[in-house]
């Protein structure tokens, strides 16, 4: 067993379990420190595998491995606060703020315990004039022309909500900097599959990956960076979820 004073051998926040906990610790601490992050099947580069734990911990709300896994991403220099922060602030169009809020707070105070300078840079391109017709595009970019002002051709009903979510959605979070179209199509996948119950959004997300130029297996491999996060259930769902995107 780990010695649980060695915290150099217990990753993904475990050094913290480790007095307590020492057996779990150490499992937890190798199948999601060493043996998914290894296994050549599931591979990623060490940027992409922490944005989508990012994002699948906002989804599920994990705070405290939320901490854990930032600071850790943090010192390894594997991500920005730019870019943490822009999984934080795009979360909240697919979570809402009563379940962002606290990340919010969480993710400021480890930037200030590792001496990040606040506010960090400004990431904005679009004004509130600008923000519906860029974010629209955006949609249209990532799912088919059939989104084309899609609040004037859906049910009229449902028009407002359709509207918003060109403008709010995609016109005041996909238009920043900060990440790439590719980065935001992924955590937003892992935003969806790691909440559970939106598996039509996850499948249609999964579609947006494709159409952007991910592939299956870089889908399936983000599905296995995230499963010691989510578990097995979602995770197995979100397989389901993007064999169903590659069949349409």
């Amino acid at each position: 067993m780990v010695d649980a004073t060695d915290t150099s051998a217990l990753a993904c926040g475990m050094a913290q379990l480790a007095p307590t906990d020492p057996e779990f610790a150490e499992r937890f601490a190798y199948f999601a420190g060493e043996e998914v992050p290894g296994e050549p099947a599931a591979e990623l580069p060490a940027r992409e595998r922490y944005l989508a734990i990012l994002a699948a911990l906002l989804g599920c709300q994990g705070y405290e491995q939320f901490r854990a896994t930032l600071a850790e991403a943090l010192d390894a220099r594997a991500v920005t606060p730019v870019e943490a922060r822009e999984v934080v602030y795009q979360g909240t169009a697919y979570l809402g703020i009563g379940r962002t809020r606290p990340f919010l707070w969480t993710m400021n105070e480890v930037f200030a315990e590792k001496n990040v300078e606040l506010p960090l840079p400004a990431q904005g391109t679009t004004t509130l004039e600008t923000r519906g017709g860029a974010g629209n595009q955006k949609q249209v970019d990532y799912f088919g022309g059939h989104m084309r002002e899609s609040w004037k051709t859906g049910p009229a009903e449902r028009a407002t909500v359709n509207r918003w979510l060109a403008e709010n959605c995609f016109g005041d979070y996909y238009t920043r900097g900060g990440l790439s179209d590719l980065d935001r199509e992924m955590v937003t996948f892992c935003y969806l599959v790691a909440q559970g119950g939106c598996e039509p959004q996850a499948t249609a997300h999964a579609g947006a990956n494709l159409n952007l130029g991910r592939t299956k297996d870089f889908l399936y491999r983000v599905v296995m960076q995230i499963l010691p996060y989510v578990g097995y259930p979602r995770s197995l769902n979100a397989l389901a979820c993007i064999d169903s995107a590659v069949q349409k």
